[in-house]
């Protein structure tokens, strides 16, 4: 039923070639043509399509019916837009024109994400020619992921069509060699804090010492939410965790250590303990960073006091949170903490929720039994620090996502000379072709 390597990189040149950058509006005709690339192989399949336009960009939908009746439905997604080549000089070939050298396909957006998009659409085409498709499959293709955007996101919240489970690709192996399922994602809240003292800025000799200054108030103000000695968030910042499973933990032991990742980031350890606690932190706790702080004069010599100073800071919250209850929360300990006479504003500029998916649902269970089948490995369960929005939205509906991919961790991804392994095109798909047919038993 597969189709030749050489036939299925023939294709996939096809879409590698269309530069759809979402972020670069002079590519807004590429990403349309991206659009009716995917629409077309959706109709080729036996599937109704339609692009729709949301917020000046298309939402490829289609449905290619199962072969039989009453079967399960299955919603699959990816994204089809890309990010910009930048820098030219650095790529050994064509950003796009998919190339073959030392075991690898090269090309803008054959890892992030047009090869897994290739896929689904593959697979779910040569089931549905063969008769044999188990499923029905609803597609949602999505044309600005790499610029934040959430219409994909608001379609499934708005949906009420089946879907009886979801199938994400987007992303990638945990190793060179190991396979791995998404199992939960963080979310966030995004917070633009801003303390005020007095009218105007002060001799620092005439008044400091008994004048406020907004920029220390500011900082004891965002140390109330700041973790202690031990890593973690005051005890109200922590309300709801989800804690990873047995299953879980047991897959991080594939993973690399903390020291090696933070070493591999040019990071230093935030305490003691952060190194060995590297993957419970970042993926199970909820953290909180200051991402920018600004009062007085920090580049040039004045003795002022200031009484203006201003602070972006984030939550990330862990699985099993949500912005509902941890946003209000978060808020009132900035303003509890802030010294008497400060007068303080506290914005929420922007939120994501978590995401957790049940490692013991069926559809995930049936996923690692069909990857385990076709790769030999069977995929350990990992957690993103990151979000990924639409899995919350699908969370939120109670559909179950396999979160995963083929890429491995030197896919360059936004980075010149992006690759795929050439062999994990093929194998790709048929795991997705088994995966398919392993959710018949959903029915």
């Amino acid at each position: 039923m597969t189709p030749s390597h050489d036939a299925l990189v023939a294709e996939l040149s096809e879409l590698i070639a269309i530069p759809s950058v979402s972020a670069d509006p002079a590519h807004a005709d590429d990403v349309a043509r991206a659009a009716d690339w995917v629409a077309e192989r959706i109709r080729g399949s036996g599937g109704e399509v339609e692009i729709a336009e949301r917020d000046g960009r298309p939402l490829v939908l289609g449905e290619v019916p199962a072969s039989r009746s009453d079967a399960p439905t299955v919603l699959a997604y990816a994204h089809l837009d890309v990010q910009p080549p930048d820098p030219l000089d650095l790529w050994h070939s064509d950003p796009w024109a998919l190339a073959e050298r030392d075991g690898l396909l090269v090309g803008r957006g054959v890892a992030d994400d047009k090869a897994h998009l290739f896929m689904l659409l593959k697979a779910t085409e040569l089931l549905a020619a063969a008769g044999e498709l188990p499923v029905t499959v609803r597609f949602a293709i999505d044309a600005e992921e790499e610029i934040g955007g959430h219409s994909v996101s608001d379609w499934v919240a708005e949906d009420t069509g089946p879907a009886d489970a979801a199938v994400i690709l987007d992303g990638g192996y945990a190793t060179a060699t190991i396979p791995s399922f998404c199992t939960a994602l963080r979310g966030i809240c995004y917070f633009h804090v801003t303390a005020r003292t007095g009218e105007r800025d002060l001799h620092s000799g005439m008044v400091g010492g008994a004048a406020l200054n907004a920029g220390e108030a500011l900082m004891r103000t965002l140390s109330s939410v700041l973790p202690g000695p031990d890593g973690r968030l005051p005890e109200p910042l922590r309300a709801g965790i989800i804690p990873p499973t047995e299953s879980e933990v047991a897959g991080w032991s594939a993973l690399p250590s903390g020291a090696e990742e933070l070493a591999g980031q040019g990071a230093r350890a935030a305490d003691a303990t952060a190194a060995e606690e590297f993957v419970l932190r970042t993926t199970s706790e909820p953290s909180v960073s200051v991402n920018g702080f600004e009062s007085g004069s920090p580049r040039l010599q004045k003795t002022v006091l200031p009484v203006e100073a201003q602070a972006n800071v984030s939550i990330r919250l862990a699985p099993g949170q949500s912005t509902a209850e941890i946003a209000p929360v978060f808020e009132r300990l900035l303003h509890d903490a802030a010294p008497e006479g400060t007068a303080l504003e506290v914005l929420l500029w922007s939120t994501g929720e978590p995401a957790h998916v049940d490692p013991s649902a069926p559809a995930v269970q049936l996923g690692l039994d069909a990857f385990e089948h076709v790769l030999g490995t069977r995929p350990i369960l990992t957690r993103s620090g990151g979000s990924i929005p639409v899995v919350a939205t699908l969370a939120a509906r109670g559909v179950p996502s396999i979160v995963t991919g083929f890429a491995r961790p030197t896919a360059q991804m936004h980075s010149p000379n992006e690759n795929l392994p050439a062999a994990a095109l093929g194998e790709g798909l048929a795991t997705i072709v088994e995966l398919l047919r392993r959710f018949e038993a959903l029915g």
